[in-house]
């Protein structure tokens, strides 16, 4: 359905907005992004949700991370921004199509420290013992406990593991979970777990802190290797 008139110019053009996130204390933190719209759906730009989750990471100089679904590899300027040329970066990413796109970034930007895994999470043959791993909008991987059980056994004691992504909405903010749908629909193969979507990763990561963000629509889930 095509969103109405006054809808389409309030978010025509990179409108800047803002982003709240809900702290594990409870208190607001707020942060400026942009929206636009495609015609029918508005579009918020996540990179805020991206840059609280590789924050989350903590990574130091020398770390080495595994990109759990990379994609693209969208995250890698960031992650190798602070992780330099003494550190590394594992991406696995099942898509062929996604993983060449990684891989041009990484020859692009002469990144010889980023190892590209092209297979299911699950079945990955992770060459390292790694000090974090990031999750960003992957849900389907979220609910396969193999695939999340394959990571937690590659990653050292006292290593951090960052998930992010979309969520239902809370009760109080029921109409954002159309949001999610749409979205979902187009990101995911099934919208199973999308009530607690880190819960498999709980399971295997005691003690996780789950944050807020875009009014209850994503999470970003953080925790410690014990």
């Amino acid at each position: 359905m095509a969103l109405d008139a006054d809808a389409a110019r309030l978010a025509k053009g990179k409108n800047l907005a803002t982003v709240v996130t809900i702290m594990p204390d409870g208190q607001p933190q707020a942060q400026l992004t942009w929206v636009d719209h495609d015609g029918e759906h508005v579009l918020v730009n996540t990179e805020p949700v991206r840059q609280r989750a590789i924050d989350l990471l903590s990574l130091k100089s020398g770390d080495r991370v595994l990109d759990v679904g990379c994609g693209t590899g969208l995250s890698f300027t960031a992650v190798e921004g602070l992780v330099g040329v003494g550190g590394s970066i594992v991406g696995i990413e099942q898509s062929p199509e996604m993983l060449e796109r990684a891989r041009s970034r990484a020859a692009e930007n002469n990144w010889r420290n980023v190892t590209l895994i092209s297979a299911a999470v699950e079945e990955a043959a992770i060459p390292i013992a790694a000090d974090a791993a990031l999750f960003h909008f992957t849900h389907d991987i979220m609910r396969t406990r193999n695939a999340i059980a394959n990571v937690v056994r590659h990653l050292k004691p006292g290593a951090r593991v960052v998930a992010a992504g979309l969520k239902w909405a809370p009760i109080r903010t029921m109409p954002l979970n159309l949001f999610v749908w749409n979205a979902a629909l187009r990101s995911t193969s099934t919208l199973e777990g999308l009530a607690r979507p880190w819960s498999n990763l709980q399971a295997l990561v005691p003690g996780l802190e789950v944050e807020q963000m875009l009014g209850g629509t994503v999470y970003v889930a953080s925790g410690i290797v014990k």
